[in-house]
């Protein structure tokens, strides 16, 4: 009994962090993000749950500093990926080069690449061909990379937030199902009203912006996601969710004419 009263009060303790860090959260960001509310409510919904994110939107949007912003502010090690048409998969997770021991022999070695971090950002991840953004399908699903038959443990929490560029489509590969699949959330950032334009315009020619001051540590990250884990949802909420997928797909006995006639 004592041990479950000892739990309780640490998740309360956990949840009352997360109620009470909220406004700080937004005060951080604010210092280099400005407007994008939904933007970043979906992103830290996906951080909480423990999921990852694709961040569609044209340049110029900060989505970049978006992401390095959270990275800071959750205290994570951060690593930029530039996905280009020339990027290999070992560029990715790593690869082994032989090296020389102590005592003269040698041996291979396995180098671990820029995927080796707690928040990955995946920039431009449309413009690298199939093969390497299959790379990303181990690590965001598993959390692992397997390199020459041995499997590599990614450190925790891990997360991939990949943006796409939707105007240029040149020299552009659609992602897969398989990889669309991995992720929670298609995070759209569209142009700020003429306000938020303003002030964006105001802050970045008037001086360094601010630094942002980390607010959580990655443990905390890993408390959230098993409290979240335990939140309790209605048989009838997941029963209705099925069902609104299962209408989703052409050619099923439920399936509305309409999804029948537009859907592929």
């Amino acid at each position: 009994m004592a041990t479950q009263l000892d739990t309780f009060e640490m998740e309360r303790q956990a949840v009352e962090h997360i109620r009470d860090s909220r406004a700080q959260i937004d005060a951080e960001l604010e210092k280099v993000i400005v407007g994008q509310k939904d933007v970043i409510e979906q992103l830290l919904i996906s951080l909480f749950a423990g999921g990852h994110c694709l961040i569609t939107g044209a340049p110029g949007l900060a989505k970049t500093l978006l992401v390095r912003s959270i990275a800071q502010m959750f205290h994570l090690k951060f690593q930029r990926i530039q996905f280009t048409p020339d990027l290999m998969p070992a560029d990715i997770t790593g690869t082994e080069i032989l090296e020389e021991t102590g005592d003269g022999h040698r041996q291979m070695q396995f180098v671990r690449g820029p995927i080796f971090a707690n928040v990955i950002l995946a920039d431009e991840i449309n413009r690298t061909p199939p093969k390497t953004q299959a790379a990303l399908l181990e690590a965001m699903q598993e959390h692992q990379v397997t390199a020459a038959g041995v499997r590599y443990p990614l450190e925790e929490p891990f997360f991939v937030l990949a943006t796409q560029n939707p105007i240029e489509m040149e020299g552009t590969y659609p992602l897969p199902e398989a990889q669309l699949d991995r992720f929670m959330f298609n995070v759209v950032i569209d142009y700020l009203p003429e306000d938020d334009e303003v002030a964006v315009v105001s802050r970045t020619t008037s001086g360094r912006p601010e630094e942002i001051e980390p607010i959580f540590t990655g443990e905390d990250v890993m408390r959230f996601h098993e409290i979240i884990r335990r939140v309790p949802i209605a048989e009838d909420v997941v029963r209705y969710a099925v069902r609104l997928a299962s209408a989703s797909r052409p050619g099923q006995e439920e399936t509305p004419e309409f999804i029948n006639e537009w859907v592929s």
